[in-house]
């Protein structure tokens, strides 16, 4: 009790100018007001989230709805695909759904703060407190030392974390670091259109800027002259693209996501949700988990953002309406209910963070150009040469899967590319005049006023430097050592989802076949031919003799 009456005394005399407040007062997240949500834990017994959804987040801090009425349904009956395309043709899909869990990972938000040389202390204007970082979780590689902190020390901070007493002293004990300085300043923005559609790989690989800890905005269209400059307070929907990691063969795919939200009115976009698609069946290196949080939760975590161990990229549409991106939000909402019941489960092929994106965007009805598989006649070859030499029916059907899955579906990079060009054409009138436009395109076409694309860099850490995602298959092994056994792969623990959480209605997802039917007619196919001529031989040494 004393510590609480402590800290509230403390919060009565913090300057007007650096705030330290709930997670949730005066704060949005994404196209929501988060004042109409309830900050609790996983542990939550009167609010209106899933039990699937809350057995994830059981001692983190998480933002739930309080009731049913507001959150995004789910089909026991369909599967995410069907649900959604079923969905969205309702009436309910202009209706903005609420997450059945948002996760806000700490209880309050200090915004208007730097922290010293130190790193030790907060100053907000001219006070100083004591100042910590949450703890590196065991498991995680890497984790903030003296380069961040003079990075952090050079500019103004909103920091998730919480005010605690510690020996007597009030201390700040931050979990995520987001630099307001991040805001994009709207006035400084020129039109720089792409000319092709190779200058958007090329924006995505070109190195400048990868080492400087900056945020760099290039204004790619508008639909009138000074509409980018003008979209402070307007609502969008953003393609989010994350690097390759330094220390991860595994991972230099990237990652892939939506976000969607409101500007602020000096281009702040900490508040954006972020729609993050990861696995749920084991317990990440780092602490990620899949959910829809805010834009500084899943960028600027010390354990778990994005930033801390990569660049990224967004392509950002501003609209003159909002309803592509609640149409997007309720879509994923249901996907993410679908999720969390293990309706189906994350895979490296059909269902990654590309994959399931934009499968969402797709099933809402915009049709992005498909590029197809890298080669059905590789993915045979490459199943018999990796089953051999790693002895795993297993890895040879997982090598098999990503040879044949759409690569706009397989590589986060190949969906930003694809996604990021069609919107262009899109409102610049230039899809094929034998392209129908669905209302969801028709309404992307009406309502994007400009699009920009936005590059941050990693922050500086104890973690290696990333780099730009791979694009292919082949980029991605050249990337990698010729020996898998040589490969840095992080090893992570299972999370078995317990059976008692089972909806006994939906369907079980099944793991495919260790030997796909291609590679089984080939098989047989071999064996027939072989026994044929075994017996034509057999018969011309018995006429011999």
């Amino acid at each position: 009790m004393k510590s609480i009456l402590f800290c509230v005394s403390l919060l009565l005399f913090l300057p007007a100018h650096a705030q330290i407040k709930d997670a949730l007062t005066n704060e949005r997240i994404g196209l929501l007001d988060a004042g109409t949500l309830k900050l609790t834990t996983g542990k939550c017994t009167d609010c209106a989230s899933s039990p699937q959804s809350l057995w994830f987040f059981q001692d983190d801090d998480i933002a739930a709805p309080t009731s049913t009425a507001l959150v995004a349904g789910v089909s026991s009956k369909l599967d995410r695909r069907a649900d959604v395309k079923a969905w969205a043709q309702s009436s309910d899909a202009a209706r903005l759904a609420y997450p059945t869990v948002t996760w806000i990972g700490a209880p309050q938000i200090l915004e208007g703060a730097t922290i010293a040389a130190d790193g030790k202390q907060v100053s907000m204007d001219g006070q100083r407190y004591d100042f910590t970082m949450v703890p590196k979780i065991q498991t995680n590689l890497s984790y903030a030392n003296a380069a961040t902190t003079a990075y952090l020390h050079q500019r103004p901070l909103r920091m998730r974390g919480a005010l605690q007493d510690k020996a007597g002293k009030p201390t700040f004990v931050a979990r995520t670091t987001w630099p307001t300085d991040y805001a994009i300043d709207m006035q400084r923005l020129s039109l720089q259109p792409l000319t092709q559609r190779a200058d958007l790989k090329r924006y995505v690989q070109d190195p400048a800027t990868a080492r400087e800890g900056a945020v760099t905005t290039r204004l790619i269209w508008e639909r009138t002259p000074g509409a980018g400059r003008n979209a402070a307070g307007k609502p969008v929907m953003g393609i989010m693209l994350n690097g390759a990691q330094g220390d991860d063969d595994e991972s230099l795919a990237g990652h892939f996501g939506i976000t969607t939200g409101y500007f602020g009115p000096r281009g702040e976009w900490a508040d954006w949700a972020m729609n993050n698609i990861y696995s749920l069946d084991s317990y990440s290196e780092k602490g990620i988990i899949a959910a829809t949080l805010p834009m500084d939760n899943y960028l600027t975590d010390l354990n778990s953002g994005q930033q801390y161990y990569r660049p990224s990229y967004m392509l950002v549409a501003v609209l003159k309406n909002a309803r592509t991106a609640v149409a997007f939000q309720g879509g994923i909402q249901r996907t993410l209910n679908h999720f969390y019941r293990h309706d189906f489960v994350y895979g490296q092929s059909s269902g990654n963070c590309a994959g399931v994106s934009i499968d969402v965007l797709r099933d809402l009805g915009w049709h992005i150009p498909q590029e197809g598989p890298t080669s059905r006649i590789k993915a045979v070859a490459a199943y018999a040469y990796v089953a051999a030499t790693e002895q795993s029916l297993k890895s040879g059907r997982g090598i098999y899967d990503n040879l044949n899955e759409e690569q706009t579906r397989l590589f986060p990079a190949r969906a930003f590319d694809a996604a990021g060009w069609d919107l262009l054409e899109l409102v610049n009138g230039a899809p094929s005049s034998a392209r129908v436009l669905s209302p969801y395109e028709q309404q992307l076409k009406e309502d994007v006023e400009a699009i920009m694309l936005v590059k941050i860099a990693q922050i500086p850490s104890s973690r290696v430097w990333g780099s730009a995602p791979v694009y292919s298959f082949d980029e991605y092994m050249q990337r990698t050592p010729s020996k898998r056994a040589d490969w840095k792969i992080v090893p992570v623990a299972p999370r078995p989802f317990p059976v008692a959480l089972r909806d006994s209605g939906a369907p079980l997802p099944s793991a495919p076949s260790p030997v796909p039917l291609p590679v089984m007619g080939i098989g047989a196919a071999g064996i027939i031919g072989a026994s044929a001529w075994w017996r034509r031989r057999k018969k011309a040494a018995s006429v011999t003799l």
